[in-house]
């Protein structure tokens, strides 16, 4: 199964994990949410990274969702990964986290893939039509 780690700021991957755990009824095995406070110094975060990594890696690799491209959280990421060890995407979101951890049984690459789609098929605009289908239910 491969591990799952979020790397975002403040306590948004573990308030994640949280409502997944709500969601799904049970805290999904191999997942950590690495909160990254302003505080910190960039070198030392890539090195809570790789450890957190090697820790979840069971031999299928690791996939690390971050919640903004370009911020530190995943630059941070970036310079951590382990090419053939680990995938990354960003754009985190309830939506992508429960689709990474429903397909990681797939290789890896893939269910990078299937958590982005994941991500980006979870955002909606609500129209007033989809409110009124939901208030006859």
């Amino acid at each position: 199964m491969i591990g799952v780690l979020l790397v975002t700021h403040g306590p948004l991957g573990d308030d994640l994990i949280e409502a997944v755990t709500h969601v799904l009824g049970s805290k999904p095995q191999d997942i950590e949410a690495l909160d990254v406070s302003s505080r910190e110094e960039p070198i030392d975060i890539e090195a809570t990274i790789s450890a957190r990594m090697q820790g979840l890696d069971k031999g299928s690799g690791v996939l690390v969702l971050t919640d903004i491209y370009g911020a530190t959280p995943s630059n941070c990421m970036c310079r951590a990964l382990a090419p053939g060890h680990a995938a990354g995407v960003s754009g985190l979101n309830l939506p992508m986290l429960l689709k990474a951890l429903t397909y990681r049984s797939l290789p890896l690459a893939q269910l990078a893939a299937k958590a982005a789609s994941g991500g980006q098929e979870g955002i909606s605009i609500i129209s007033q039509d989809m409110c009124d289908a939901t208030a006859r239910h």
